[in-house]
């Protein structure tokens, strides 16, 4: 695409008016918590038996096509892992000679590394604590996939106006008064869906009913700031692939020595706002139906 002299200079205003703000920007980075309405998950190991109905609810509620594969001669919609076409999975795990399912999607954790450096906001909080995602803001930089500790958005290699995929916990069911399919259909109660104090009350009571069967506490009550996403497991959390995090938010040390480095530092700023004008610009010019004003 060739920009033009008008466009320029609107670059230019845009990183002009970014670098103005500046020392807003580089302010020291404040604590964001859980709100009391936040919406989350509670996966429970000990009552998954693998039989994934909550990855075909999921796949049917944000009219998914099928991720298949063949086993033993015959195709079945079996993902082995979050992908462009799937927003969760059910995966195995074994430890000490002992094995079960645990299941992944997007932690929708309350201070989100995704959204700490997506450079447009197309990654941000919602209502409820939901990060959502906002393709019309998206340059398809892929900075989420690499900030994210979970391994989770994902980008559809396959299409010609490619997307970040990732669970948003079924928030366009809101309106009819549903929440996220995969916890309707999960025949034991291994996922759950409710508000975030809810579940940690849920989650509190079933730890102290059965004691013995889990290791490890909440995963997210606390884990990496806290996540909407909550987990109880028989064998402890690595096993199931959730990383050691600590109690600090994942982008507060990252936040923090970025903004010591660049504050009051105008350049980088204006490099960064014509970057991300020009790379929006040209992102929303190739999709179709979108005509580019020169």
């Amino acid at each position: 695409m060739t920009v033009s002299r008008r466009h320029a200079l609107k670059v230019l205003g845009s990183a002009a008016f970014a670098a103005a703000a500046a020392p807003v920007m580089a302010e020291a980075r404040s604590a964001r918590p859980s709100g009391p309405d936040d919406l989350g998950l509670l996966f429970d190991t000990t009552r998954c038996v693998g039989c994934r109905a909550c990855v075909t609810a999921c796949r049917e509620a944000n009219k998914k096509p099928a991720d298949v594969v063949m086993i033993g001669g015959a195709p079945y919609d079996a993902p082995l892992d979050l992908n462009g076409s799937t927003l969760t999975v059910v995966k195995a795990w074994t430890a000490g000679g002992r094995s079960g399912y645990v299941k992944a999607q997007c932690m929708h954790c309350a201070d989100p590394a995704c959204a700490s450096v997506c450079m447009m906001g197309a990654l941000h909080k919602g209502p409820r604590g939901v990060v959502q995602y906002d393709v019309d803001r998206c340059v398809g930089c892929r900075n989420c996939q690499i900030a994210c500790p979970f391994n989770v958005p994902k980008f559809e290699w396959g299409s010609n106006t490619p997307q970040i995929v990732k669970c948003e916990l079924c928030r366009h069911r809101w309106a009819e008064g549903k929440g996220p399919a995969c916890a309707e259909v999960c025949p034991r109660g291994a996922v759950v869906s409710g508000s975030r104090p809810q579940l940690l009350a849920e989650a509190r009571r079933r730890l102290a009913a059965t004691p013995d069967a889990y290791q490890g506490g909440i995963y997210g009550a606390t884990t990496g700031g806290g996540t909407a996403c909550l987990y109880l497991s028989a064998v402890g959390f690595g096993p199931l692939g959730l990383p050691g995090l600590s109690d600090e938010p994942v982008p507060a040390l990252v936040e923090t020595v970025q903004h010591g480095i660049y504050q009051g530092a105008v350049i980088p700023l204006v490099l960064f706002g014509a970057f991300a004008a020009v790379t929006w610009k040209n992102h929303r010019s190739a999709r179709p139906g979108q005509e580019d004003e020169s």
